[in-house]
């Protein structure tokens, strides 16, 4: 008994100290979704006796709930998305209509800068500028032999083997010093062909006027031209060629996705129904994927994205960008008169109309006939008669009823009356100016 009496004084007095140090602990609360700390105080939770041990919720079993008083302190609207430990292995299939984001969709700031500069190509065979008449050629000969230590001041120069030329570039964005880039280069005077040249160190500046490359090397000329005394043959532009990776980049530009701040797609044709497909069918992948929304349209042209915690911006951007849409296109119809072509959008409708349309045809031809005197007159002269014939005909006409509630059904009804490529573009601008056209009627 003795013994029973000194274990329960010797427990009371060990749960004393131990319930002191509960009561100065300082108690959590806990985000249910993500079990993250979410606030915390310096004082016992209030449904707690003060003289009783404070409870953690830490501490608490999970089938173990809160008081409805307990709310955190700093209220969140979401989850907040957080970059996933595995590997993103889901491969997205296309369906027949949909596109890839990255196909419709470019990156804000992540764009392509224009190049520009002025060269001499050298080592054509005779086909380069005429100095006398280009007088810049002459005048940059001068300049360019002078900086090799020859003096060509007042020498006659009668060369035809250089040609000035404008050679352009796009510097791609985040080019690094040594990447090399394509360089195309057009003559500026009056030289007949490229083929064969080679173009000398040429500095290449953006808009700002900064040198960020350097092109040289062989141009490669896919035009030809050849002439002889009574005739000449030529085949595409031999005046203008290409110098693959004949640029290296010297100066690149201090840009990085991470310094862009916040992130958005701008859709390369803007429409309100795309942004919202795009922004739908990223959020739902970022909520299976990071575990909440991270896309939200701005505009018609635009949708603002936010970057998971912990994860890079290349990686968040290279996930995104392969999911499929459908993008919306408008009701639109493109024609071009010089070329017959007519172009329809798959959302292109009339409404029912009746349409003939008949072909008129008129021949003149020219027959003249030659009148001469009778024979053995004295005062007689041979004269030149005009002969006339005209001939009209209009081919007949088929009065045909179209209602084009899709394309097929449109393209099945302007084929029933058998028309070329002239007649069905008459027709389409006759069904606008009626008002039956239910598109936008574009003439190239």
């Amino acid at each position: 008994m003795r013994i029973l009496l000194a274990g329960l004084v010797a427990s009371l007095l060990a749960f004393q100290p131990a319930a002191a140090q509960d009561r100065q602990r300082m108690p959590i609360t806990l985000d249910p979704q993500t079990g993250e700390v979410v606030s915390t105080a310096d004082a016992p939770l209030p449904f707690v006796n003060q003289d009783a041990p404070t409870v953690l919720a830490a501490d608490m079993p999970p089938s173990a709930q809160l008081p409805p008083t307990i709310s955190p302190i700093v209220p969140r609207s979401g989850p907040e998305p957080r970059a996933p430990t595995t590997p993103d292995n889901l491969v997205h299939t296309l369906a027949p209509g949909d596109v890839r984001i990255k196909d419709i969709a470019d990156v804000e700031g992540v764009r392509e800068n224009q190049l520009v500069g002025y060269g001499l190509v050298v080592g054509l065979q005779g086909t380069g500028d005429t100095l006398r008449n280009a007088a810049f050629s002459e005048q940059s000969l001068q300049s360019m032999l002078e900086r090799l230590g020859v003096n060509v001041r007042d020498s006659a120069l009668r060369t035809r083997n250089i040609a000035a030329v404008i050679a352009t570039a796009e510097l791609p964005a985040f080019a690094g010093a040594g990447s090399r880039i394509d360089v195309n280069v057009a003559s500026l005077g009056d030289a007949s062909s490229l083929q064969g040249g080679t173009l000398v160190i040429t500095q290449l500046a953006g808009a700002d006027g900064e040198v960020y490359a350097v092109a040289q090397g062989p141009i490669a000329v896919t035009g030809y031209s050849a002439a002889g005394m009574a005739e000449s043959v030529q085949k595409g532009t031999p005046t203008a060629g290409r110098i693959p990776n004949g640029a290296l980049v010297e100066h690149e530009l201090e840009t990085s996705l991470d310094g862009l701040g916040a992130l958005t797609f701008k859709l390369r044709n803007p429409d309100f129904r795309t942004a919202i497909r795009i922004t739908d069918a990223i959020n739902a992948y970022s909520r299976h994927r990071y575990g909440a929304a991270v896309a939200e349209e701005r505009d018609y042209r635009s949708v603002a994205l936010t970057k998971p915690r912990g994860m890079s911006a290349a990686r968040f951007i290279a996930e995104i960008e392969g999911l499929p849409v459908r993008p919306d296109t408008p009701a639109r119809v493109v024609i071009d008169e010089r070329s017959g072509t007519v172009v329809m959008g798959a959302d292109v409708r009339i409404s029912t109309v009746a349409i003939t349309h008949g072909n008129l045809s008129i021949r003149v031809t020219e027959t003249p006939v030659a009148s001469q005197p009778a024979p053995f007159s004295e005062n007689g002269e041979t004269v030149v008669l005009p002969r006339t014939m005209v001939d009209a005909s209009e081919s007949g006409g088929k009065l045909a009823i179209i209602g084009g509630t899709d394309l097929q059904t449109l393209v099945r009804g302007l084929n029933q009356i058998g028309l070329k490529p002239t007649g069905i573009i008459a027709i389409v601008q006759a069904m606008k100016t009626a008002g039956a056209l239910q598109a936008d009627l574009v003439v190239q």
